[in-house]
């Protein structure tokens, strides 16, 4: 199948070009750049930033935000209806250790709400496309599958998306008021909200950093297919009618903390 949307088709293309810049460097030897100036995750982040911008400007007069051109003033952004925010790399530390979990993000913004985003992790070669009010859908290899989060139901064990190592307080805190079993599936980069859009997981709390461009994308993939990103206060975890996270709102592009939930 094709996806319903042609811009959606073009930024996936986008997202697959900077996918192969990326794999490019990410299949070297790393040992290779010890003597020069450069890292491998600087070279990668950059010819995929490169790539995305370039493309998106051949198809788009939308400005862009991505992570590698962070720098544009709030005065300027503040004017901004629609716009492209891009996370060319996500994932630095699994790029780094060679496991896989690394993405390209491409959002469109439209209002402060992601409308569409595609993630793509190229060394797993899948791709997630979210079309709010369309659908969303996991692509490995040729095929488009539709996906969708899926509600716990009661005396199932709930899944909970996390980090591999050390969970903070706050998270004890949370896994505590839920009622049963709870299970830790870890992933890296956006994919961890891409978990609870294919109803692998049922809620990724976020209490920790991240930056709008981190998160961009996979919101969208997550919104398309059901699920809801809300803005998490660590005293009142579970509170359902939290706002939705929202974009380009302040001068600074740090989230607060969130909770993806189905």
């Amino acid at each position: 199948m094709a996806l319903p949307d042609p811009l959606a088709e073009q930024v996936l293309r986008i997202a697959r070009l900077a996918g192969d810049k990326i794999m490019a460097i990410y299949e070297k030897d790393f040992a290779i750049y010890e003597k020069q100036d450069t890292s491998p995750l600087t070279e990668a982040d950059l010819a995929a930033h490169n790539v995305i911008v370039s493309e998106l400007e051949s198809i788009s007069d939308l400005p862009v935000l991505s992570e590698e051109s962070a720098d544009i003033s709030w005065e300027e952004r503040k004017t901004w209806q629609q716009y492209w925010l891009v996370d060319p790399l996500d994932g630095t530390k699994e790029f780094i250790k060679k496991n896989g979990e690394f993405t390209v993000n491409i959002a469109l913004i439209d209002n402060g709400k992601p409308t569409m985003g595609v993630v793509y992790a190229p060394a797993k070669d899948t791709a997630y496309v979210g079309l709010v009010g369309k659908g969303a859908w996991q692509q490995k290899g040729g095929d488009f599958t539709p996906i969708s989060a899926k509600k716990h139901t009661d005396g199932e064990t709930w899944k909970v998306v996390g980090s591999r190592s050390h969970q903070s307080p706050e998270i004890k805190n949370l896994l505590e008021q839920l009622d049963g079993e709870t299970e830790l599936v870890a992933m890296g980069s956006s994919l961890k909200l891409c978990l609870v859009a294919t109803g692998e997981a049922h809620l990724y709390p976020r209490l920790g950093p991240t930056s709008e461009w981190d998160t961009g994308a996979a919101h969208a993939v997550a919104t398309a297919a059901g699920a809801s990103v809300t803005v998490l206060d660590p005293a009142d975890p579970l509170n359902a009618n939290a706002e939705d996270l929202s974009y380009n709102q302040k001068e600074s592009v740090l989230n607060p903390y969130f909770l993806v939930s189905a």
